[in-house]
């Protein structure tokens, strides 16, 4: 049971990575097969299809992402607004420590199979949705928190989270375009613009 636990998070793992620093076309079964280290038949007893392995290893950098980015970046132990720029700083050291092992900025590996399988595949297009959707709802607690406590004009919750979300993942399209984590320092810093003048001071 042990062995087989690790065969299928091996397989992960490998697509993951494989996924995150190419793309959902490129990768190949064999591929994510001998970066595992695991025989293609073993693939198939875990996963029927290349789609159903990418979905599961969506739900794992989920899972990752929300555990290590999300969780203690908004945790309640600073003001709100504060909670949003230690998010972009906790986002910024993740990418810059992905450069450092690789040499580029990989960018959000959600975004990167949105952005190039939603016109293609329905299913993935509905599961990196329902990824980045559940991913504004920190921005929309900190920001009703916020609101309640003053720190910000009553504004639209949602909207104002969806919108700080975007930016999140325009921000990462553009350190990975110029293969510069420092971008996702510098432009974090101007994120509460969006909200209002007043938040960024």
């Amino acid at each position: 049971m042990t062995e087989s636990i690790d065969t299928r998070q091996r397989l992960l793992d490998a697509a993951g990575e494989l996924i995150h620093a190419s793309s959902y076309r490129e990768v190949g079964v064999q591929q994510i097969c001998d970066r595992a280290g695991v025989r293609k038949g073993s693939f198939y007893h875990f996963f029927p299809s290349k789609r159903d392995l990418a979905l599961a290893s969506l739900d794992q950098s989920h899972d990752f992402a929300r555990d290590n980015i999300f969780n203690t970046s908004f945790a309640d132990d600073l003001p709100p607004l504060e909670r949003i720029k230690r998010f972009f700083d906790a986002l910024y050291r993740f990418h810059r420590d992905i450069k450092q092992n690789t040499g580029f900025v990989l960018g959000c590996p959600f975004g990167n199979i949105g952005n190039e399988m939603s016109a293609q595949d329905e299913v993935l297009r509905s599961k990196v949705d329902h990824i980045l959707s559940s991913c504004e709802q920190p921005f929309a607690r900190v920001l009703q928190e916020a609101v309640a406590r003053g720190d910000l004009p009553d504004i639209d919750i949602e909207a104002s989270a969806c919108a700080l979300f975007a930016y999140t993942e325009g921000v990462m399209l553009y350190a990975k375009t110029r293969n510069d984590p420092e971008l996702i320092r510098e432009l974090g810093e101007r994120a509460l613009n969006l909200l209002t003048p007043a938040a960024s001071r």
